[in-house]
């Protein structure tokens, strides 16, 4: 897994470890309280505990080289988001940062005086976060994700690789709120692109064989994902099921790619971790998150498989190569 790959695995996947010491870098932070900060997901270790040097490597470029991180993981079963989240209330950290939309609401729901940075959050106004993006107003701010045109972009790029597509399946988590404006969005795209939607729940690891066979027996013409922790933490699984089935597919995360998908197209992830740490470092020297806009993406990534292509007997257009960041050979 490459650095990118991790990053962006990380944005779903930080998230019950004991207390991590990052370990003294160079340029120590003034003397003062050592930061305690809780880190809130819906993710489970297996994925995540390793990639969590990718925050505390960020904190030690800041300047921090003494910081307790108190890590919470919901084991992808969100209805255990609420108790964890008021674990880290108990336990009075500076600061709870969780990723996705879920796991902020959860903390804000235990708290309205602990600052909250949300890592690549939906739409957090219409979730209800922040007042607006502008000025959230409370004790929530961070980096949004979730472009509400994301799910559209990335079904006409399928239709540009796969001029015929006439039926695609949406795989999807009703239990995450940012999947709900992907997928609203993705029907709207699919009217104007005369292209019909095939909306596959998946809640927990075994949904996906029923929504697999549902596909199948639908006679879906591809397949598109809408990316939350569960979706990652299975990538190979589900680009394992669309080689087999011989199914065009573009995600939202380039470690799709990286094990074989044909297009992925997202936000820059690292860009969106940066960012968050940024935030992290102003709350923790006194800024207000009511007072720190919150940040949307602006880069995006297109990421292309050419072997995969070749395997499917796809001959992706010129034009659609000019658009990608990344083509894999």
């Amino acid at each position: 897994m490459n650095k990118t790959t991790r990053l962006a695995v990380i944005l779903g996947c930080i998230g019950t470890l004991g207390a991590l010491t990052v370990p003294p870098a160079a340029d120590a932070q003034p003397a003062s309280k050592i930061p305690r900060i809780g880190i809130l997901a819906n993710a489970s270790p297996s994925v995540g505990a390793p990639l969590l040097e990718g925050f505390r490597q960020g904190m030690r470029e800041l300047g921090y080289s003494d910081i307790v991180i108190e890590v919470r993981w919901a084991e992808g079963r969100p209805e255990r988001l609420p108790d964890l989240a008021a674990e880290l209330v108990r336990l009075k950290v500076d600061i709870i940062v969780s990723a996705g939309t879920a796991g902020p609401l959860a903390a804000k729901r235990a708290t309205s005086t602990i600052p909250i940075v949300m890592i690549g959050a939906g739409d957090p106004v219409a979730s209800g976060l922040v007042a607006s993006l502008a000025r959230p107003g409370g004790n929530v701010t961070g980096t949004s994700m979730t472009a509400p045109e994301l799910g559209g972009k990335r079904l006409q790029l399928l239709k540009e690789a796969v001029p015929g597509l006439s039926r695609a399946a949406v795989l999807w988590n009703p239990f995450n709120p940012d999947s709900t404006f992907v997928l609203k969005g993705t029907e709207v795209a699919a009217r104007a692109l005369g292209i019909q939607v095939q909306p596959l729940e998946v809640k927990r690891p075994e949904d996906f064989d029923i929504a697999f066979a549902a596909m199948t027996s639908g006679r879906a013409d591809a397949l598109m994902t809408v990316d939350d922790p569960l979706m990652i933490a299975h990538a190979t699984r589900i680009v394992d099921f669309a080689a087999k089935t011989r199914r065009p597919a573009i995600y939202g995360a380039s470690e799709y790619v990286d094990a074989g998908g044909l297009m992925a197209y997202g936000p820059r992830s690292i860009v969106a971790l940066r960012r968050t740490l940024t935030y992290v470092d102003k709350i923790l020297k006194g800024a207000k998150p009511a007072d720190l806009p919150v940040i949307e993406p602006r880069q995006f990534d297109l990421v292309i498989n050419l072997p995969t292509s070749k395997a499917l007997g796809l001959t992706i257009p010129q034009s659609l190569l000019l658009q990608a960041d990344r083509v894999v050979q």
